[in-house]
């Protein structure tokens, strides 16, 4: 295969971590695709997605899909993930003091706490559907948690969450119904809250986003909307797609799933593992903003560039040795959360919450293993498991404090 043919991304029987693309990485960085051209290797990823010459992708995705102007593409160009320039500067910075490593790292108790109840509702069985009674669940309430929200309300943030999630589907230009139904209801609902800490204060995220001011700039009340509701629904859908195909890859390597219980310090680099090998972000999107010539590339202005998480993240340029292995210390950083200005801002929430999960679950379901093929997304843009069985040793509940 060469670099003049043609990688179909919106197909749903596309795989972009099969040994097609593997080939394709071989013989040249790039390649073609329905979308633009695909960047293979480790290097040229880490290069375009620091390129000041390229903008975020993403604005154009409703627009690419033949989506209408209306609400669903209004909201979209409004979040931090399309905006440029001074904008995107002005929101990211206001946005920081809800992030801060210090504040999220102090809520690691609250968040094994949650597992551990979670866990405890299937421990003793033996087996478990991972995704309804442990990923979403937990993803939804550390949402809530963050938010401010109760903790009983996790079903409907987590039906609009998953509704809204249809936004970085390949098949988004048929979900606008339903994405804009869930964005009426999850703005509505938001909206509320924000109103009700201008009131009463908190210590939560969004009594933090209302106060913070810089130089006595403020988010406006449209802002702080849109903010909230691509993190309530981002981080939901992300930290319950990234936990299944962190399952899936550590049932697959029984002697690192077996490890990982014994050594909770490893939760940390086992997230970093999963997210180089089997990320729930497959490609992160460029767009050229003037012409690019790179690696004998010509790049129009306008011109798309998909990077592709896993080609780049398993590159043997990068990785000598790219097996999956939680104990290495000689890995490239992975492009799972994007990189330059538009890296993720919520990375070390995500970070965190899978780290104090994955070793629990590991502690607690010895033996684990699927139990039948389960359900997934298609493996090209943002995947992950719809359904997930699996099976292993029962356990007791969790001792007090552990």
């Amino acid at each position: 295969m060469t670099s003049g043919a043609l990688f179909d991304l919106g197909d749903p029987t596309f795989d972009v971590t099969s040994p097609i693309v593997h080939a394709a990485r071989e013989e040249n960085w790039y390649a073609r695709t329905t979308w633009g051209w695909a960047v293979l290797r480790y290097d040229e990823a880490s290069a375009v997605l620091r390129d000041r010459r390229f903008r975020q992708g993403n604005a154009r995705w409703p627009e690419q899909n033949g989506v209408p102007p209306g609400p669903f593409p209004q909201w979209w160009s409004e979040t931090l993930l399309s905006l440029e320039g001074d904008d995107h500067h002005r929101i990211r910075r206001l946005l920081v003091p809800a992030f801060r490593n210090k504040t999220i790292a102090a809520m690691r108790p609250r968040f094994q706490a949650l597992a551990n109840e979670l866990i405890d509702g299937f421990a003793a069985r033996g087996r478990v559907e991972f995704v309804s009674e442990f990923a979403e669940p937990y993803a939804a309430r550390i949402i809530c948690l963050l938010l401010g929200l109760p903790e009983d309300q996790w079903p409907q943030v987590a039906h609009w969450a998953d509704d809204l999630g249809a936004s970085f589907s390949i098949n988004v230009g048929r979900e606008v119904p339903r994405i804009e139904a869930a964005l009426a209801g999850l703005s509505a609902y938001v909206d509320e809250v924000v109103a009700d800490r201008r009131v009463n204060p908190r210590d939560d995220l969004v009594t933090t986003l209302v106060q913070a001011s810089d130089d006595g700039d403020r988010l406006t009340e449209r802002e702080l909307s849109v903010a909230l509701v691509f993190l309530a629904f981002a981080g939901m859908e992300t930290t319950r797609n990234q936990l299944g195909l962190a399952l899936q890859t550590l049932l697959e390597h029984p002697d690192q799933w077996s490890l990982l219980g014994e050594r909770p310090d490893l939760g940390g680099p086992a997230v970093e593992e999963v997210m180089r090998v089997n990320p729930t972000v497959t490609w992160v999107t460029r767009e050229a903003i003037e012409d690019v010539d790179l690696g004998g590339l010509h790049i129009p202005a306008g011109g798309i560039v998909q990077v592709l998480s896993h080609a780049a993240g398993t590159d043997p340029r990068a990785v000598p040795d790219p097996r999956f292995d939680i104990t290495a210390t000689d890995r490239a950083p992975h492009h799972g959360f994007g990189a330059g200005v538009h890296h993720c801002l919520g990375h070390f929430v995500a970070r965190t919450d899978m780290a104090v999960a994955l070793p629990l679950l590991a502690r607690r379901m010895p033996g684990a293993r699927p139990d039948g093929p389960g359900k997934w997304l298609p493996v090209s843009g943002n995947t992950g498991a719809i359904s997930f069985p699996i099976r292993f040793t029962p356990t007791a509940l969790a001792p007090s404090g552990l």
